[in-house]
């Protein structure tokens, strides 16, 4: 009887087939990683087109700020108007003193046309915006209504229908408006409503 010999079985050769694959996944799965996890380098600049020589490139559009200081019509005439329309609607007068030119004063027309605020105001209150330029026309205008302008500008004044003084802007409460949120002239307006 033959002796049935345990022989170790031969190696197998590897394929090279095998090993190319392998090595393109480990690549993939590296490359994966890199670009989810490690930096990466910015891509060079493409070569920009040589263009045609062109025309005087046309001035870049600016937008325009609101409109809302009146530098023509008398500041006067328009209180006058705007208390007899408060004392026809039982409202009150909210005096707006300020410039186009100021940020602050085109937040603060934002935040007044913005909701709850336009409700409030457009129920409650005349709004009579009072254009002081640069701090030098109808100076006297705020300082009947106790509104120091030195304090900065929007500054407000509100006024009952028969034209007496309930508030003034005496700290400048308003005049960062750009750093104030909607929520603070809510507050004002709630304060000051008829």
């Amino acid at each position: 009887m033959a002796s049935l010999k345990k022989t170790a079985p031969a190696p197998r050769k590897r394929s090279p087939l095998l090993l190319i694959v392998v090595l393109a996944f480990l690549a993939a799965a590296g490359t994966f990683w890199f670009l989810h996890h490690g930096e990466t380098a910015e891509p060079a600049p493409a070569a920009a087109p040589i263009a045609a020589p062109q025309a005087e490139a046309p001035a870049p559009r600016v937008l325009p700020k609101n409109h809302i200081y009146d530098e023509v019509v008398d500041p006067r005439t328009d209180i006058a108007a705007g208390l007899k329309k408060a004392r026809a609607e039982h409202k009150r007068v909210i005096l707006d003193f300020g410039g186009d030119w100021c940020g602050d004063c085109q937040v603060l027309d934002v935040y007044f046309h913005q909701a709850p605020n336009k409700d409030l105001l457009d129920e409650n209150f005349v709004l009579v915006h009072v254009f002081i330029g640069r701090m030098d026309k109808n100076l006297d205008i705020p300082a009947k209504y106790n509104v120091p302008l030195k304090k900065g500008v929007p500054a407000l004044a509100v006024l009952d229908a028969q034209g007496k003084l309930l508030y003034s802007q005496t700290t400048g409460e308003f005049e960062n408006m750009r750093n104030m949120d909607a929520g603070s002239v809510t507050d004002f307006l709630n304060r000051w409503k008829a």
